[in-house]
């Protein structure tokens, strides 16, 4: 595929999301806790969780209101994860995204609600009280639920900072990034998925295609943190070294993470290939992009 018609497609969607975003992240929250909220999801990030919403939709052959409401709660999420999980409590950080993260620009308690208003705003965006399908909805709504929970995001930073000074085996390392980074990616796809008509073979291959991906985006992640600097990353480099977390790189070495990494991206496009769909290409580069990326 042209390079450039993906980076089309990927500027109108991104244009699309961050319209939305701005129009349903309030300003006028009191106290200032609108614009925390706006200083964390607007105008930065890589926006990759929206893309893969989007472009699965795209894949389901849905292009309704839904997939951009499903986009913008996904982000919502994201977003309010990377403000918690910033905070002194937590992996006490001070650069995300370029720029000073919210609890150094606004204080310690701002930043905690800034975070919880946010994930409460991810499910009001996805129940409008008009317009989209009240089953779609809680169909949505428990994709996300699921994958931000216990059993996926909050589990899986749960059991990262449990591991703080341990070693893992690579089924316990798996199973960490699965629950902290990689459930949330895979969701992404399939709520995009869910505003389509997708067959129980397709959807399948999709859960698989997702859950590569997400493990391949913490592998990556885990290379760059020994790899790239400060500047290029947006946050902070050699975090995960400098606390002694387990990652990819600590257990397999770079060349064994790097090799790993294109072996999920193998798993990736050998599941796009099975699901039957015709409209894969972008789930297609942005696999590759996820692997090949340098921040």
């Amino acid at each position: 595929m042209d390079a450039g018609v993906f980076d089309q497609w990927a500027a109108r969607s991104l244009a699309q999301v961050e319209q939305a975003l701005d129009e349903w992240t309030p300003a006028d929250a009191p106290a200032g806790l609108g614009e925390a909220m706006r200083y964390a999801v607007l105008g930065a990030g890589k926006r990759l969780r929206p893309l893969l919403v989007l472009a699965a939709a795209e894949a389901a052959q849905s292009s309704c209101e839904a997939a951009l409401r499903a986009a913008c709660a996904v982000e919502l999420i994201h977003a309010y994860s990377l403000v918690h999980d910033d905070m002194p409590c937590m992996d006490n950080d001070v650069l995300r995204r370029g720029k000073p993260t919210v609890h150094v620009q606004f204080g310690e308690a701002q930043a905690m609600l800034a975070g919880d208003a946010m994930q409460a705003l991810a499910f009001e965006v996805l129940t409008p009280d008009g317009g989209m399908d009240a089953a779609l909805q809680a169909r949505l709504c428990r994709l996300l639920a699921r994958a931000s929970g216990h059993a996926g995001m909050a589990g899986g930073q749960a059991i990262d900072l449990a591991s703080i000074g341990k070693s893992l085996d690579e089924t316990a390392l798996r199973d960490m990034h699965r629950r902290k980074t990689g459930v949330l990616l895979q969701a992404s796809v399939l709520m995009g998925a869910a505003c389509g008509d997708v067959s129980g073979a397709a959807w399948q291959s999709l859960s698989d295609y997702g859950a590569a991906l997400g493990l391949a985006f913490q592998v990556v992640d885990d290379i760059l943190d020994v790899t790239q600097d400060s500047a290029v990353l947006g946050k902070t480099a050699g975090k995960d070294q400098a606390c002694d977390k387990p990652t990819y790189v600590s257990l397999m070495g770079l060349d064994g993470a790097r090799a790993y990494a294109e072996q999920l991206r193998a798993q990736a496009h050998a599941a796009l290939a099975a699901s039957g769909l015709e409209n894969t290409a972008w789930l297609s580069v942005l696999a590759d992009k996820v692997v090949d990326r340098d921040n």
